[in-house]
């Protein structure tokens, strides 16, 4: 839908979801943005209802089932949703220490950035459907091309989501409802910040938020960027997997 009118976004509190908030801050829409931060929540939405949007917040945790389809049906009952944007998600296990193998990290990883997602978009698909119209978006990241040392459990959580949201498009096609997976390399948010290692290409969340609009629009099924990053991933995936592991060993962030 170029023209969605009624928006839902999980991790509106900042970074991308953030700055996707601003970007569909048009006079007349509506907006639904869940966080985990009530004071950064509350920030965004007073900018987006001093452009004329009517906001809805709701400071939930997404690997709430329960939580999550009550806010989601409840929303999508009074103001029926034209997108849902997935992008709640945390990051972790970079750098020297992902060999430590923390399993309490990579359970709570794949726990926001996979079963999150699934909590996000079941409560709305079936609705969407019935209704013929309607679009989702999956933020996956750059990192779920390739499984990362430097980053196991982030990046097979986001390949995961690439993997469904691909799949998913291709079911939901024949109902007209569109499914579009997200893919930013390095974006400047609350996460990358705490980042100690060099982050090249990053760009500000504002710049990506244009760039998955547009993307948007056109229904494209993947969205990603910048694209030297997503060409050395598509070349790295054509190397056997030894010679791809022994290049990405040298190339690990380091703290």
């Amino acid at each position: 839908m170029k023209t969605p009118r009624s928006i839902l976004i999980t991790g509106a509190s900042s970074g991308i979801g953030e700055a996707l908030a601003r970007e569909y801050a048009n006079p007349g829409n509506f907006l639904a943005l869940s966080g985990r931060n009530q004071e950064r929540l509350n920030a965004v939405a007073t900018y987006c209802r001093n452009e004329g949007v009517i906001v809805s917040t709701q400071v939930v945790d997404v690997t709430d089932r329960s939580a999550m389809t009550e806010w989601v049906k409840a929303t999508d009952a009074e103001h029926p949703l034209d997108m849902i944007i997935a992008n709640a998600g945390i990051a972790g296990d970079s750098g020297a220490q992902s060999s430590d193998l923390d399993e309490r990290l990579t359970r709570n990883i794949f726990e926001v950035n996979v079963v999150g997602m699934l909590n996000t978009i079941f409560p709305v698909i079936e609705n969407m459907r019935q209704r013929k119209q309607g679009q989702i978006a999956l933020v996956s990241s750059i990192a779920g091309f390739r499984g990362l040392p430097s980053a196991p459990a982030y990046s097979a959580s986001k390949a995961m989501v690439k993997a469904y949201g691909e799949a998913l498009q291709g079911v939901l096609k024949k109902d007209r409802v569109g499914v579009s997976v997200i893919c930013p390399g390095f974006v400047r948010s609350r996460i990358t910040d705490k980042n100690a290692f060099s982050m090249p290409l990053i760009m500000s969340a504002s710049k990506a938020a244009q760039k998955i609009r547009k993307g948007l629009e056109k229904n494209q099924i993947l969205i990603a960027f910048p694209w030297p990053f997503v060409l050395f991933m598509w070349l790295l995936n054509l190397l056997t997997p030894y010679l791809a592991n022994k290049i990405l060993t040298q190339i690990t962030p380091k703290r």
